[in-house]
């Protein structure tokens, strides 16, 4: 499965490599990418009684063309209502020119109940609002309640943002090409596209790497090559040791979840570190997970000094205020391990509002070279405390804001949501689309910090860990479904992990 997610742009440029390096010229891949179309709608519709094809001036209206004319050599009762002329020589211009159906004006466009449409009109690349004769052409479909099938990207959705310019087309089906786009994943594109299918027009992928994107699904193939998988002669401290900071006696419970996920997930020992009128607490629902009375930032240092811990969780009903900044410039101030592997610290909830007021004392403790590996894992109100400009800016897409804010601090920023962004400083981000409902419940991501941390502990690169631990958080809550409950997510990653561990072994075996 190929993970790369392409902008617009980019898909522009894999166009021009493929035309010149060949097999196909321009009108071959566009008669391959009708082709694709066209064999989506008579699978999903067979029983339709008649298709509407859309189709507009550019390369996505000349997909349409090649649709018009696949489907009415299938014997299909189509109409083609066209916006514009393509320009003259173009490779639209020639697919327009082969349809055997007659184009009619999208001014007069109508239909009837039962029929299917095929959007052809301007797909991925559009960056201004539908007006005019396809806006209507939305509100007529709309209004029919008509099935759309969308070319590319329902037409008035970006492909860079996935944001809707105006009115829209809400797809049934979607069909893309080569590799799916940003838009594809990010809400609400995620959702106006209905289902995606992915269709190879023959741009291989050699034409992609030399692209050298940047932008990734966030899927297995992405990080499985560097999931941890314990050696056979592996003991606990050499799993990674977590240490979970807690709140006070009336809010432990959230560092208790992280430190069970960071367990749950791989590490070999977990301490939760707890003020000390709150040790009889944590000590009462704790058994596997140590303890450790940490007051201080001079406590923090002795358990360091002492523990070696791998990797922290601070923010997790901790507190907002100077203790938190404290501790957490603390842990930022202890360096890199000697023996390679790099300390790691997840920074969530009230850590990270902690520096609302003070956001640049972060971002330079965490910017220092021998820095450990600092992980952001902000919600939406918790990304504009830190990051107020970034997250006001109207033009820059939910990526581009999360690439903006990792850049800014050096670190990793996991901008959840139900379209999860995952960045680093080194410009690469990979996009989470298994993202399900049932984890908008308290305490999930507390759960989601501690198994970022416990992936860091046992050597995994931040990104890397970060990306993994946001997909298989998700994909527990799919599989567990309705009732879930924050306590009910360590087990339920147990089926999620021990198939990713086949898989790894399977990948290290290959």
């Amino acid at each position: 499965m190929n993970s790369e997610l392409l902008s617009p742009a980019e898909m522009t440029e894999a166009d021009r490599l493929a035309i010149a390096t060949g097999p196909f010229d321009g009108i071959g891949l566009m008669r391959n990418a009708g082709a694709a179309v066209s064999a989506v709608v008579l699978a999903h519709f067979p029983a339709a009684r008649r298709v509407h094809v859309l189709c507009g001036p550019g390369n996505n209206g000349g997909d349409g063309y090649v649709v018009a004319s696949l489907l009415h050599d299938s014997g299909v009762d189509v109409t083609v209502w066209a916006s514009g002329s393509p320009r003259t020589g173009s490779d639209a211009a020639l697919a327009a020119l082969e349809c055997p159906v007659e184009p009619r004006p999208l001014s007069a466009f109508v239909a009837e109940a039962g029929s299917i449409v095929v959007d052809a009109l301007y797909g991925a690349g559009l960056s201004k609002p539908l007006s005019g004769d396809a806006a209507r052409a939305v509100e007529v479909a709309t209004e029919l309640n008509l099935p759309i099938v969308a070319v590319d990207l329902p037409s008035g959705v970006s492909g860079e943002s996935g944001q809707s310019l105006g009115q829209a087309f809400r797809a049934r089906v979607t069909v893309t090409f080569a590799r799916k786009k940003p838009g594809h994943l990010l809400l609400p594109g995620r959702e106006m596209c209905g289902e995606l299918v992915l269709a190879d027009i023959g741009i291989g992928d050699g034409i992609i790497t030399q692209l050298e994107p940047r932008t990734f699904e966030n899927t297995p193939p992405l990080w499985i090559g560097n999931f941890p998988v314990p050696a056979v002669d592996a003991h606990k401290y050499r799993r990674g040791h977590v240490g979970v900071f807690s709140g006070g006696p009336s809010a432990t419970g959230a560092a208790r979840l992280s430190a069970l996920a960071a367990a749950r997930s791989g590490a070999g020992a977990v301490t939760v570190l707890s003020p000390a009128n709150a040790l009889q607490v944590n000590a009462a629902h704790l058994t596997s997970i140590m303890l450790h009375k940490s007051d201080s930032v001079a406590d923090v240092q002795e358990f360091i000094g002492s523990r070696r811990p791998s990797a922290f969780v601070l923010g997790p009903g901790f507190g907002v205020g100077e203790k938190t900044r404290d501790f957490a410039l603390g842990v930022l101030a202890t360096g890199q391990r000697q023996d390679g592997r790099t300390d790691g610290l997840v920074l969530d909830a009230d850590g990270i509002t902690s520096f609302r007021d003070t956001p640049n004392a972060l971002f330079e403790a965490a910017r220092r070279s021998n820095a450990p590996a600092l992980v952001l894992t902000p919600h939406e109100g918790e990304f504009a405390r830190l990051f107020p400009d970034i997250a006001g800016d109207k033009n820059l897409s939910k990526l581009a804001k999360a690439r903006a804010a990792a850049e800014r601090v050096g670190a990793i920023v996991v901008y959840k949501g139900a379209d999860t962004v995952i960045a680093a400083p080194d410009g690469r981000a990979a996009i989470n689309g298994n993202g399900a409902p049932w984890l908008a419940t308290a305490g999930s991501g507390d759960v989601l910090s501690g198994i970022i941390a416990g992936f860091l502990a046992q050597g995994m690169p931040a990104f890397e860990a970060a990306c993994a631990a946001v997909w298989i958080h998700a994909e527990a809550g799919s599989r567990f479904g309705p009732g879930l409950i924050a306590e009910d997510l360590p087990l339920a990653l147990l089926p999620v992990l021990r198939e990713l561990a086949e898989r790894r072994n399977e990948v290290t075996a290959g």
